[in-house]
């Protein structure tokens, strides 16, 4: 089994963190983990994904050209990347800034407001964690107990912002749920 997840937005959507949380928590979980990082030179508003590879035998390679996944949290990256997502896969869209779908019939596609639920929990900067959560409990590619966990974690060196993402999390896993 592998899964590939494409997380991808503008830098300074803590895209990479939560490519990063998601690899962490499927190296908790015991499998094998691949977590590429990329972004433009510009930083904070330029283009920002990762890719996440995750399987139960040794990585052949981290590159992937068709994703079985894809998180996008802005239009230019549900563009960019949609048509190369695997038949069967999950794509995510925060519906708060991408006011289109993928046009895809052969993928599950999930629309979730995360800025809307971030900005209503009283901090934006939660949309990341919201999307996280809402993509996990619909994939399930890894445990969402585990991923939770990792969340604390992620997060122990500020523990001020622990409460704010736990009920992100849970926005976000309602989110998935109620989207079926």
């Amino acid at each position: 089994m592998q899964s590939e997840v494409m997380f991808a937005g503008f830098g300074g959507q803590g895209i990479l963190l939560i490519g990063k949380i998601l690899a962490h928590t499927a190296m908790e979980e015991g499998f094998e983990v691949a977590w590429i990082p990329s972004y433009g030179p510009e930083m904070r508003g330029g283009t920002a994904y990762c890719t996440v590879v995750i399987s139960d035998r040794p990585i052949g390679s981290p590159i992937i050209r068709n994703p079985m996944h894809l998180v996008a949290m802005n239009r230019p990256s549900l563009e960019k990347f949609a048509p190369m997502v695997k038949p069967g896969g999950v794509i995510l869209i925060n519906s708060s800034l991408i006011p289109i779908r993928s046009q895809r019939s052969d993928v599950d596609e999930l629309i979730v407001p995360v800025n809307d639920i971030a900005k209503e929990l009283g901090n934006v900067r939660a949309a990341n964690i919201v999307a996280l959560a809402a993509f996990v409990a619909r994939s399930k590619v890894v445990d969402f107990d585990l991923m939770k966990e990792s969340v604390k974690k992620e997060f122990a060196k500020k523990p001020k912002f622990i409460p704010l993402n736990m009920e992100a999390i849970e926005q976000g896993r309602k989110a998935a749920i109620h989207n079926e």
